[in-house]
C-alpha cells in the first residue's frame, strides 16, 4: 500500500529510475518511443491493438485528446539516460495509478523486445510525492526542468520541458505540458527563467529534495 493517496486536483511528483541504476534509454528512438508512450497511454480509453498500431514509425504525438479524456495532465517532465521525473496532475479518478501502470508496462514490453532480454526494467514501483505548498511547486518545477544540468549531463540523450517552457511561440495553455500553474504565477517568461536558473543553484542544498536525488 502506498503512504501517498493520490487525489484529482491535487499535484505529484512521480520519478522512477533503472534497475541497478541501468540506462532506460539507449538511443533517440528510444527516447522517443517513452516521449510519445506519454501521450499515447494519457487516455479515459482502455488500452488496446489501436494503440499499438499509434506506434508505427514516423506517426506523430496524439494530440487530440481533450482533457476531459484523459488521466493526468503534465506541468512538466525530464527524461535522463537511467531515470525520469514528472510533475503531474491527477485529473480523473485512479488516473495517476492507471497512466503509470500503461507506461511502465508498455515500455518495458518494448525495451525488453527491442534488446532480448527479459525481467523488470525499473527499479520497483514509481516513487509518488504530494506536492503540497506552492514554494515545493514552483522550486520543483526548476529541479525537474533543469535536471540535466543538477546532474551535468552532456552529449547524453534526454529530454526535458524546459524548452516548451522557453519557446515564446508557446502559449502557456497550449504544448505538451498545462504550465499555467507556473508561469501563471510571474510578471513574464523572464521572471521564471531567472527565478529556475537561481533556484538551480540553491537546489542541491535543500535537505528536502536532495532526498528525491536518483543517485
Amino acid at each position: 500500500m502506498r503512504k501517498v493517496k493520490f487525489a484529482n486536483g491535487e499535484y505529484y511528483h512521480l520519478f522512477n529510475r533503472g534497475i541497478d541504476k541501468k540506462e532506460i534509454f539507449l538511443n533517440q528512438k528510444d527516447l522517443d518511443r517513452f516521449f510519445q508512450s506519454m501521450s499515447e497511454f494519457n487516455t479515459l480509453t482502455p488500452i488496446g491493438g489501436i494503440y499499438a498500431a499509434s506506434f508505427h514509425k514516423n506517426n506523430p504525438l496524439r494530440n487530440s485528446v481533450s482533457k476531459s479524456e484523459k488521466l493526468v495532465d503534465f506541468i512538466c517532465y525530464c527524461l535522463n539516460p537511467n531515470h525520469f521525473h514528472f510533475m503531474i496532475q491527477q485529473i480523473a479518478d485512479r488516473g495517476i495509478e492507471k497512466f503509470m501502470h500503461r507506461l511502465g508496462l508498455g515500455y518495458s514490453k518494448y525495451f525488453n523486445k527491442k534488446y532480448e532480454r527479459s525481467g523488470y526494467l525499473f527499479q520497483g514501483p514509481f516513487k509518488a510525492v504530494h506536492i503540497d505548498s506552492d514554494e515545493y511547486l514552483l522550486h520543483l518545477s526548476a529541479y525537474i526542468n533543469l535536471n540535466n544540468k543538477v546532474h551535468g549531463l552532456s552529449g547524453v540523450f534526454y529530454k526535458s520541458s524546459w524548452e516548451e517552457y522557453l519557446n515564446g511561440a508557446e502559449k502557456i495553455d497550449g504544448g505538451f505540458c498545462e504550465k499555467e500553474i507556473i508561469l501563471g504565477q510571474f510578471k513574464n517568461l523572464n521572471k521564471y527563467k531567472n527565478f529556475a536558473e537561481e533556484s538551480l543553484g540553491n537546489i542541491r542544498e535543500r535537505k528536502e529534495l536532495e532526498k528525491l536525488l536518483l543517485e
